[in-house]
């Protein structure tokens, strides 16, 4: 299973950086992890994106999902697409709301909001549950943040990806990182006592999460623009020393 970063950036898309999206690959299988701004120009200079198999959703906050409308029109208009894109529909997995929620960031004027549908070259699917997706299994457990959002584990072969997503603290995410080979985890901001609840991670708590589940790596992800890198590093070191933070563009073989 290799892991490939699109993009890293936290909440907002960064100087020259894209925001969350993630690819993992295995046995000729391409399967998209959330589609932030800028993270579909990363998808297409290093793959067709005709060549995805399928597109899961922690959650549908901008920074996550906002390239999906640049995948509709691709899907949609594009002149010559390598297959019928309405035989072959993209599967996409994602909160409840996703079908009407993504319609509504597609939908082109305000008369056409209502009847806007995505079902002809999209299959959706709930995220809330587990999953065979192409030779990966996939689970899902509810997080804490100010939207439906859901950590991801996901499982080929012998290996375990654990991704948070974005969320605060809270006890799913023990279950969820436990014994993983790798935890992408978020790591918002430093740790101060004024940080609200139910939002993010901070970089200590992410040390702290990996150091609990006994995973194998750690690498942050999704940090502001306007955090200090160094900062959020030290203090998830501390707590376990080989977390290192990820780059856009950089491959991880799991």
């Amino acid at each position: 299973m290799r892991l490939t970063i699109l993009g890293c950036s936290g909440s907002i898309p960064g100087p020259g950086t894209a925001a969350s999206g993630y690819l993992l690959e295995a046995d000729g299988f391409l399967l998209a992890v959330e589609l932030g701004n800028g993270t579909f120009a990363q998808l297409q200079a290093r793959h067709d994106p005709f060549d995805l198999d399928a597109l899961a959703f922690t959650h549908l906050h901008p920074d996550h999902c906002a390239d999906f409308t640049a995948l509709t029109v691709l899907r949609r208009y594009h002149p010559a697409p390598p297959y019928d894109v309405h035989e072959k529909r993209l599967p996409v997995y994602g909160p409840e709301n996703a079908p009407q929620r993504l319609a509504k960031a597609y939908a082109p004027n305000d008369t056409e909001l209502a009847e806007t549908d995505l079902s002809d070259v999209y299959e959706f699917h709930p995220i809330g549950r587990s999953a065979k997706i192409g030779p990966f299994e996939l689970s899902a457990v509810p997080v804490d943040h100010p939207t439906e959002a859901f950590g991801l584990r996901v499982r080929h072969g012998d290996r375990t990806l654990a991704y948070t997503g974005d969320t605060g603290p809270c006890a799913a995410l023990d279950e969820l990182a436990r014994g993983a080979d790798v935890l992408l985890c978020e790591a918002s901001w430093t740790d101060a006592p004024e940080r609200p609840d139910g939002v993010h991670l901070s970089g200590r708590q992410a040390g702290e999460l990996a150091r609990r589940a006994g995973v194998g790596r750690l690498l942050l992800t999704h940090i502001a623009p306007w955090s200090d890198r160094g900062a959020i590093l030290a203090e998830a070191r501390a707590e376990f020393p080989g977390a290192v933070l990820v780059e856009q563009g950089t491959g991880y073989d799991l």
